[in-house]
């Protein structure tokens, strides 16, 4: 593996600061990663971001978990923010997850301990289905409005597997309402003009995430990580009904912890202070109970 590290904050985020790193995959993909590092910290978190967004939009969550002791580290998925690459697009199915793998290693072995894994929406997803694929083993696993489960019509599903065998990545739009991102006007104007943002998605990534998603629900039973479900009851981007279906099929491992919030939107690090403050107040206890 390449690593390149700069030494300078990342500029043209708005205010989100961290350090830029770059990491090569196996297929030569350069990954734009963003640290933020913690002196004499006792624990550390790799974050994954959703959908057409990047990392730089989880500042002041990062901000959050340095404050409570964490080094954090995220960084641009394929297709995605300061990442290189056509927008919303994927070499293979299962690139997000091969990224993601080599990505936690690669923290894994900078920190000198596997670091907990946290992952919003499609982030979410990928992370519990490499969790639950054995090719992470963190150990302790947040998810954040998992996309387990769309709102797009059977039909939908069926043309994805049709277009990803003859036109795997023709550029298409996501359809995601943004005015159902979170509560919060400001964070919404932000995402609309942020030049990093996207609006794109292929056929290759909409097919993995609808068989993705499916596949963990059915797959529940298999989580051995000690995992914190955070869903939005009012979320208009992902059905939260995919997370109570995973919550019901992983009950039996005694290894979730589940949490509906029936009046919040999709974004829940990002909602207004006092869902914000009602989901931290969350995160904390589990953090603090689950802590070895």
């Amino acid at each position: 593996m390449e690593r390149q590290v700069r030494a300078e904050s990342v500029a043209g985020d708005g205010k989100q600061d961290g350090d830029a790193l770059w990491l090569a995959m196996a297929d030569g993909q350069q990954l734009f990663l963003r640290d933020w590092p913690r002196p004499a910290a006792h624990d550390a978190v790799l974050i994954v971001h959703g959908l057409g967004e990047h990392s730089g939009r989880y500042e002041a969550l990062a901000q959050w978990f340095l404050a409570h002791g964490h080094a954090v580290r995220s960084y641009d998925q394929r297709g995605h923010g300061r990442t290189p690459g056509q927008r919303g697009a994927l070499r293979r199915s299962d690139d997000l997850l091969s990224d993601l793998a080599t990505v936690y290693e690669h923290y894994t072995v900078s920190l000198g301990w596997p670091p907990m894994l946290l992952g919003h929406s499609m982030g979410g997803l990928i992370a519990l289905r490499a969790v639950l694929d054995g090719r992470v083993e963190p150990p302790r696993l947040v998810l954040s409005s998992p996309a387990l489960r769309s709102y797009e019509a059977p039909w939908l599903h069926r043309l994805a597997a049709v277009l990803t065998r003859v036109l795997p990545n023709l550029p298409l739009r996501n359809g995601l309402p943004l005015d159902g991102l979170t509560h919060d006007p400001k964070v919404i104007e932000t995402y609309r003009h942020d030049p990093l943002c996207t609006r794109c998605i292929t056929p290759r990534l909409a097919d993995f995430i609808f068989r993705a998603g499916a596949s963990c629900i059915a797959d529940a039973w298999r989580l051995r990580v000690p995992t914190l479900l955070l869903a939005a009851g009012n979320d208009r981007l992902v059905d939260p009904a995919g997370s109570r279906g995973f919550s019901n099929g992983a009950w039996a491992t005694k290894q979730l912890t589940s949490r509906f919030f029936d009046t919040l939107f999709h974004e829940l690090f990002n909602e207004t202070e006092t869902g914000r403050h009602q989901v931290l107040a969350q995160l904390q206890e589990w953090l603090r109970r689950t802590h070895p």
